[in-house]
């Protein structure tokens, strides 16, 4: 499995990305709420940096994301 590169991560954040932009909430806004700088948000989004899921769940509460719903739609019939 490729690091940041995997497909079924690239998934996650693309469906991160789209229920922030749902949202109607800006990377410095996101940013700031997390008291982080906004290339930090830029960098997950860009595949440049990886989530882990303690940054990922924070993400998904702050943008009022469904975590269970993304990680069915990216593993629901997986094994």
């Amino acid at each position: 499995m490729e690091s940041v590169y995997d497909k079924d991560y690239r998934k996650i954040v693309d469906l991160l990305i789209a229920a922030r932009k749902k949202a109607g909430i800006r990377q410095v806004d996101l940013a700031a709420k997390l008291n982080k700088p906004q290339p930090f948000v830029s960098r997950y989004e860009t595949y440049e940096r990886r989530l882990d899921i303690v940054e990922f769940m924070h993400i998904c509460r702050l943008i009022k994301a469904d975590y269970q719903a993304i990680l069915s739609a990216v593993f629901g019939g997986k094994r």
